[in-house]
């Protein structure tokens, strides 16, 4: 497996361009099964992930072309409704599969999800909303079998216990071609939901009231084929801010949605960093020392749990003790071990807390990923690290980062690939 190499004591400077968001992607390009034509979407990044869900389709019957940063999808060919565990296993965000395949075909099996190992992250709402639909679930053999009882789905009004992005997403596209009205309360309000509702629409759905906590779905008789943009990868643009504080650096970030990253802006603004905020940019200048703060994750629009592993770095070298909170998954805090053995001193308490004490420096090391936002908080610790930090298990960074070796690099980054 391939390593990444990192030799610290570079601060960061110049330009870097943000790539298409991952987890904007994935649900557009699962709702392509819901039209029985070619979608194209566009500023999409090539990550594993996305080439993951593209051979789900491909094995469901879809013809798909990836050239660039453009994929089309044609899914007229689909004629398979079983989405396979070798293809489902390596992606959690292959569950978004489900509720596309029911609501066109009233009939789906999908293997229980995998991906990164950061808590349970359970399906049952997805479920129980396709239940308050009118499918009939069955879990054997590890699948997911809905069938409806109907022709087609039929809307009814669903609550979710708590707001979850996936099975916000996974309903929103089953109740697109569902029978009357659909009403998700208590709906995540993430962008990237913002930006599937908007694709839908643009397809011919009737979706209102995403970005809020409540989502209104009139169904429709088909869908049609469009050209969809992926919006800028608010996690990426944060790991980049992040970075370029622990660094004392000045960087351009470019290509982002300053409106997506309010929580992550106000939180480095308390670390003492300048953030200058633009209309599609944000300069990110880091100051002579690092300010300890508090972070608690929470749903949209509260501080990312996806930036949570980075901020972590971040506080490592900061002035005072920082208690950090997640409140979203449990057992996401496994990175936390391999910054001890960079010298960072952090204790966890009720799983759920840790106390970060800043130290004046950290030291490099061989570490391991564990998660796909665990490995950008060891990049970013190898960046301030004194000495040379090896990080193995790095796919679980190409996962979710496009060529973030290489964009690190151009910003004056001592980093390399060591290939397998």
């Amino acid at each position: 497996m391939d390593k990444i190499q990192i030799k610290g004591g570079c601060r960061l400077g110049g330009d870097v361009f943000i790539s298409g968001a991952k987890n904007a992607a994935l649900p557009l390009i699962a709702s392509s099964i819901l039209v029985d034509g070619q979608t194209v979407f566009t500023n999409v990044p090539r990550l594993m992930d996305i080439n993951s869900i593209k051979l789900l389709l491909e094995d469901l019957g879809a013809v798909c072309e990836f050239d660039d940063h453009t994929l089309s999808v044609d899914g007229r060919g689909i004629n398979k409704i079983e989405a396979e565990y070798d293809l489902v296993r390596k992606m959690r965000a292959s569950i978004l599969v489900l509720g596309p395949l029911v609501a066109r075909f009233g009939h789906a099996k999908v293997s229980m999800p995998g991906g990164c190992a950061i808590g349970a992250r359970p399906v049952n709402m997805h479920l129980t909303g396709l239940e308050a639909m009118g499918a009939e679930i069955t879990i054997e053999h590890g699948y997911i079998e809905a069938k409806t009882t109907g022709p087609r789905l039929t809307g009814n009004e669903i609550y979710f216990d708590i707001p979850t992005v996936t099975g916000t997403e996974n309903l929103m596209m089953a109740a697109v071609l569902a029978k009357g009205e659909t009403v998700l309360r208590n709906a995540a309000r993430e962008p990237e939901i913002v930006c599937l509702a908007e694709a839908l629409n643009k397809m011919g759905a009737r979706i209102s009231g995403a970005g809020t906590a409540i989502i209104t779905i009139e169904g429709v008789d088909k869908l049609n084929p469009v050209e969809v943009r992926v919006i800028p990868d608010r996690i990426e643009t944060g790991t980049f801010m992040a970075a370029a504080a622990a660094t004392g650096g000045d960087v351009m970030i470019r290509g982002c949605i300053p409106d997506h990253i309010g929580g992550i802006i106000s939180k480095l603004r308390g670390t003492g960093t300048e953030v200058e905020v633009f209309e599609d940019s944000v300069r990110v200048r880091g100051g002579a020392s690092i300010k300890s703060v508090d972070i608690k994750t929470l749903p949209y629009p509260g501080f990312p749990t996806d930036m949570q592993a980075q901020f972590m770095a971040l506080m490592a070298i900061a002035d005072g003790n920082a208690v950090i909170h997640e409140s979203i998954f449990e057992n996401r805090f496994i990175h936390a071990n391999e910054l001890l053995r960079m010298g960072a001193d952090i204790s966890i308490s009720n799983g759920n807390y840790a106390m970060v004490r800043g130290v004046k420096k950290l030291q490099g090391a061989p570490v391991m990923a564990s998660d796909l936002r665990a490995s950008a908080s060891l990049v970013i610790a190898g960046l301030v690290a004194e000495g040379t930090t090896l990080i193995s298990r790095v796919y679980h960074m190409d996962r979710g980062y496009e060529a973030i070796e290489e964009k690190f690099s151009a910003l004056g980054a001592d980093i390399l690939r060591i290939k397998s």
